[in-house]
């Protein structure tokens, strides 16, 4: 459903989704990375087990919610992407501690 503009030729950085490499590019918020890579990137609510997508990619819906380096309920659209991040898709509500 995303690609990326053949013209878009910013620096790519390496992110990690649950685990595997993935490549953005750098200004890339975490959910426009998420959506660019093709992956899977539903997140599931805490109360339904609903699946939702990234939405309104300015922090007003949450539906975008990752953890991001082991803090959860980050919002992914606002969070700009970091070589090495590490990003875990989000199912239910956050895991206290985390």
């Amino acid at each position: 459903m995303f690609r990326r503009s053949e013209q878009d030729k910013r620096p790519q950085v390496q992110i990690f989704v649950d685990g595997v490499a993935v490549a953005a590019r750098q200004g890339d918020t975490v959910s426009a990375a998420l959506l660019a890579s093709g992956r899977d990137a539903r997140r599931s609510t805490a109360v339904s087990g609903a699946p939702r997508l990234p939405y309104c990619m300015m922090g007003v819906c949450f539906d975008c919610l990752v953890t991001i380096d082991g803090v959860g309920n980050r919002q992914g659209c606002l969070v700009p992407v970091a070589d090495g991040m590490q990003i875990e898709i989000q199912k239910g509500k956050r895991e206290i501690g985390r």
